[in-house]
């Protein structure tokens, strides 16, 4: 089975963010590391390929440092990377983003693409079903177990009220991972000193040519202002009640 696992690198939890003007914040500053919910769809594909065989192939796309994410899941495992070198990976909107990742995946043929269900700096949780579209393939969110059998795939997805759903579908396949899916391991000093002879094969994001106009953008990033407003709601308590409803209505716009 060949896997192919979509990773983001992210600023760090702790990292504490600079924002330089409109749109973005000063990455030169912060560390970073893997997208946590990137981290529970590779290990996933390193519990598949331990059970049925395969490679598992970690995809990342950004400047220079996301080697460093690839360098981690071949750490923890996985056979090679490839990485999309792009310095403005920030400005794409998750359609441009998810357009250059399908055109690297096509070129390896996998069995199955796995993403995390969402990135922790933007959230906008897109990525693996505008992938599974553009590449044609089945799909199916927020998977909280997976079965291999035959020449197909047996799921499991998270529904709300505490509901899960059995859904079977066909292979090649794209499939969203939940978070807490699985207890993530850690790389050990075996896998480091290995993953220094594995390959990590670049391509410009140009080179896949793909032209894409944004359908989105960031108008703006900010702080938002801290506030403390204290107001009495005065007359009888009909009175009150219509000047609270009108409150929440036109300033608040609760309702």
């Amino acid at each position: 089975m060949k896997i192919v696992v979509c990773i983001k690198q992210v600023p760090a939890k702790d990292a504490p963010l600079a924002i330089t003007d409109a749109s973005w914040i000063r990455e030169t500053d912060i560390g970073y590391e893997m997208n946590e919910p990137d981290s529970y769809a590779l290990e996933e594909a390193l519990r598949l390929k331990e059970k049925h065989t395969g490679e598992v192939i970690a995809l990342s796309m950004g400047p220079e440092r996301v080697k460093q994410t690839i360098k981690e899941a071949l750490a923890k495992g996985a056979d090679r990377g490839v990485h999309i070198a792009d310095d403005k990976t920030h400005t794409l909107d998750p359609l441009g983003a998810a357009k250059s990742l399908a055109a690297a995946i096509e070129r390896e043929k996998p069995d199955l693409v796995l993403t995390g269900l969402q990135s922790e700096d933007q959230g906008f949780g897109q990525t693996g079903v505008l992938l599974a579209e553009l590449l044609g393939r089945p799909h199916a969110t927020i998977i909280m177990q997976i079965e291999a059998q035959g020449g197909g795939l047996r799921v499991k997805r998270e529904l709300e009220a505490g509901w899960f759903q059995w859904v079977e579908l066909p292979m090649p396949a794209v499939l969203t991972i939940q978070s807490g899916i699985n207890k993530v391991r850690y790389a050990t000093l075996k896998g480091i000193m290995a993953a220094k002879k594995k390959e990590i094969a670049t391509i410009t994001r140009e080179s896949l040519g793909i032209k894409h106009d944004p359908t989105q953008r960031i108008e703006r990033i900010y702080v938002p202002t801290k506030t403390k407003k204290t107001e009495f709601l005065t007359g009888t308590p009909k009175e009150a009640a219509a000047k609270l409803l009108e409150k929440l209505k036109h300033e608040a716009r609760v309702l």
